[in-house]
């Protein structure tokens, strides 16, 4: 079966999107972020064939915009970005033999992008979704490469290039998605935003 990560925050005020909230305050954030986790779980329903998984980042909601029914709800661990999602990688592939990861803060993907993405890993490794901030929006294995996600500098412009150092290192082969814009700070929502 093929499976889909996404890691979301639990949407709380003050604690969301803090780069956009520096500039258009907390509230507006959490309105921000909450439209763009509906979106993302719209992109997902749109998606067949597919295991849906979402990892929380503080508590497990039951009571939230993932249902139960469509959705397994996970929580993310303790630790940085590269041990969240090695932990998560390492659960899901216990039930899937393709996985991507996403995040919930880009409104520019689509269900294609995602049926893309399956379809490159038919023939690579890996594919990748760059992201116009130096990061990536996606990420897919054929098999859990823990690797790639070594030392790896987190929330930096170099996040994308410093992955594919590991993928190269690693000689397992990649291909890649168009690129797409995370939401950030304000101009990215004025830009690329709904």
């Amino acid at each position: 079966m093929k499976g889909i990560i996404v890691f979301v925050k639990n949407p709380e005020l003050g604690k969301v999107k803090t780069r956009l909230a520096s500039s258009m305050g907390d509230i507006k954030a959490l309105e921000v972020y909450t439209k763009l986790l509906l979106y993302t779980k719209n992109v997902l329903l749109n998606v067949k064939d597919i295991g849906r998984y979402v990892f929380y980042s503080n508590h497990i909601d039951n009571e939230d915009i993932w249902s139960a029914e469509l959705f397994h709800k996970k929580l993310q661990i303790s630790g940085d970005l590269g041990q969240k999602m090695t932990s998560a990688f390492q659960e899901v592939f216990k039930e899937c033999n393709q996985i991507l990861i996403i995040g919930s803060d880009c409104p520019q993907l689509t269900a294609s992008h995602i049926e893309e993405a399956f379809s490159k890993l038919e023939s690579n490794n890996i594919v990748i979704g760059p992201s116009r901030d130096g990061g990536y929006y996606l990420l897919g294995m054929d098999t859990f490469y823990p690797s790639v996600f070594d030392n790896i500098p987190w929330s930096t412009s170099t996040v994308f290039i410093d992955t594919l150092q590991r993928i190269h290192e690693n000689k397992l082969s990649v291909d890649f998605l168009e690129e797409l814009s995370d939401i950030d700070y304000e101009e990215d929502w004025k830009t690329y935003g709904f």
